[in-house]
């Protein structure tokens, strides 16, 4: 028997139990295996390096060192200056204190500075994670707090507020990239002050009192980034990545999208980077490529055309980002350079999909690949992908090769482990239910909240499952077809996801007067979508206006739910508050029926707007 006839005897044995005669079909995906058909063997059985990221980047780019690299707003680098910068940053951060294991915390657009300390502190063996630019202050503080963090770097914050976070915090060293500096790359641009609060651009002056030394790579066993996922609640959850995670992610994807062969020079990344999709499937993934990746710090109505002047092939997007589109590039405008539109964070309906075909068609453009991707931050945002494989209108692409899926009952608890996964019935082809994800790029932990990894991880034959919370089926030739999610969110014209179910949860809880709410999106001319909540008030407190006032104020204000402090971010706080006398509920059951309630919220929200003015 040859090595290989052994090795894929020895899996399907461990896999599932018994011999599978080559060739024998079953129906069942862990053991056919379809997405994997016409692959080569290592590319079904990938070797990961066990190396940071830094050192995967700089044996890649050997080649590219003088080709562009980033595109950001006015500020361009090649390959080596970001290689450079990064090494620069490095050498600043290790003067400052910063040091192997320690967990860095960074608030910053999507901008170059934002990528430059990823690799930076990547290659101190530090860890990144990025926090959303909108967070109150007391999230902030929770999460340098709840990180140890040594530094922390924002944007354009005032000393007096940086002193603050230093006194409550105990970070040692507050970094501040300055608006009026952003798209200046030299690091020794402005005076070093030597004390705890520090301008971004001086730190090529701390970089120099540090000694170099060459790199040796970091394990990739070793944490290097924790971004961020929300589940029913909305409420986040810190998702640990490894340097080997997110560079399986990215092996998986570009084996089976066979990215060698897209000759794409542009990318463009519209989500934010606390977002895995932001972040690694985006940014990191175009670098790795040896693509230029335009940047997008300030997404929004405005800046449309702007970024598409600078001619992506690809875009990273959302239906939020095809909507701006469709709505703000002019009617004449050429969009024939345009190869692939991806959206991920939500998934594109049919009708999303005919109308990008048509617009794009209109101008200039009738050859567009248009495809959903999948993935949550627990498999570093790739399950599927739509890139180098046959498109398939309506499903989220072919799952990755070298990974595995399986579809379990959807009804499955979510509430406690499964005890015991090997006996799980696993659906067929084309059965629906909760899709589990196995491979090399499923997420170490969630930090410090064990017991919630414990609920979404489960082993079963030796392969270490994630259940994604994403309901659908697997086709015979391994595509998944969504149909629904746990969750109800929407994305915002900025890229900024909003969880329904948690402001649903804050405004319950924010204020006294309310018994039972319910928070549904509606469409909105400048954001895309905005929410709107319908309040059942207590008994004895009247449907007044000075009630509705006092429920937006205490919205405005941090509140204590079950022992952690909580406020709404600015896009998340409703448009309207609608009082009724009880809630619409599904038929049968004690279930919000929230397909009404959105029915009910377009006519309301225009009759309230026509009173406004």
């Amino acid at each position: 028997m040859s090595i290989k006839k052994l090795r894929v005897y020895l899996d399907n044995f461990i896999e599932n139990g018994k011999y599978k005669l080559k060739g024998t079909k079953t129906g069942y995906p862990t053991i056919d295996r379809n997405h994997e058909d016409g692959y080569k063997f290592f590319e079904k059985y990938p070797l990961i390096p066990n190396i940071d990221m830094i050192t995967i980047l700089r044996l890649l780019s050997r080649k590219n060192r003088n080709k562009p690299a980033i595109d950001c707003n006015e500020l361009k680098a090649t390959y080596q200056e970001l290689l450079d910068d990064a090494h620069e940053l490095c050498l600043a951060y290790r003067n400052l204190g910063v040091k192997k294991g320690d967990i860095v915390t960074i608030s910053l657009p999507s901008n170059y500075q934002a990528i430059a300390s990823f690799l930076a502190l990547n290659e101190l063996g530090a860890v990144t994670t990025f926090i959303d630019t909108y967070s109150t202050k007391e999230e902030i503080e929770s999460y340098l707090k709840k990180y140890k963090s040594p530094i922390y770097i924002n944007y354009d914050i005032s000393e007096e507020e940086s002193n603050r976070i230093i006194e409550r915090t105990g970070v040692k060293r507050v970094i501040t990239l300055h608006k009026d500096k952003e798209n200046e790359k030299n690091l020794q641009l402005s005076e070093p002050t030597d004390g705890k609060v520090i301008d971004f651009h001086s730190l090529g002056h701390y970089a120099k009192r540090e000694p170099d030394r060459r790199h040796l790579p970091n394990k990739g066993s070793d944490p290097a980034l924790i971004l961020y996922t929300s589940g029913s609640t909305g409420q986040p959850k810190a998702v640990v990545l490894t340097n080997k995670n997110i560079l399986a992610a990215q092996m998986y994807a570009g084996n089976t999208s066979h990215t060698e062969g897209i000759t794409a020079t542009k990318t463009m990344t519209c989500v934010p980077l606390r977002y895995p999709y932001g972040m690694v499937t985006s940014l990191l993934t175009s670098l790795l490529w040896g693509k230029e990746a335009i940047m997008t710090p300030e997404w929004d109505s405005n800046k449309v055309k702007y970024y598409f002047d600078k001619k992506p092939n690809i875009i990273f997007g959302s239906p939020s980002v095809l909507e701006l589109t469709l709505k703000f590039l002019p009617k004449d405008y050429d969009l024939s350079y345009v190869t692939h539109f991806i959206s991920g964070g939500d998934f594109l309906t049919d009708e999303h999909a005919e109308r990008a075909y048509k617009f794009f068609g209109e101008h200039n453009n009738t050859t567009l690949e248009l495809g959903n991707g999948f993935g949550n931050a627990e498999t570093v945002s790739i399950g599927s992908t739509p890139v180098g494989v046959p498109l398939k209108q309506g499903t989220a692409g072919k799952v990755l090769v070298g990974s595995r899926a399986m579809i379990i009952d959807k009804d499955t608890p979510d509430d406690k482990p499964i005890e015991n996964p090997d006996l799980l019935e696993e659906k067929k082809y084309g059965e629906i239910g909760e899709l589990c994800i196995a491979g090399e790029h499923v997420f170490r932990e969630y930090f410090g909240e064990p017991d919630k990894t414990n609920l979404t991880k489960f082993t079963r034959r030796g392969k270490t499952y994630f259940r994604t919370g994403t309901i659908g089926y697997l086709d015979e030739e391994g595509y998944f077809v969504p149909t629904q999610r746990k969750s109800r969110f929407y994305i915002r014209s900025t890229g900024h996801k909003v969880y329904l179910d948690n402001v649903q949860h804050i405004v319950a809880k924010s204020s006294n007067y309310i018994d039972d709410c319910a928070a549904v999106k509606v469409p909105d001319d400048d954001e895309l979508f905005v929410d709107v909540v319908y309040a059942v008030l207590k008994p004895g407190v009247e449907p007044t206006e000075e009630v509705r006032r006092e429920i937006f104020d205490s919205l405005l204000v941090p509140q204590e739910i079950s022992g952690r402090q909580v406020q709404l971010k600015e896009y998340e706080i409703p448009k309207e508050i609608f009082f009724v006398d009880e809630l619409p509920r599904i038929e049968g059951s004690e279930k919000i029926d929230y397909i009404e309630l959105e029915k009910r919220a377009i006519d309301d929200t225009k009759k309230a707007r026509v009173l406004k003015k």
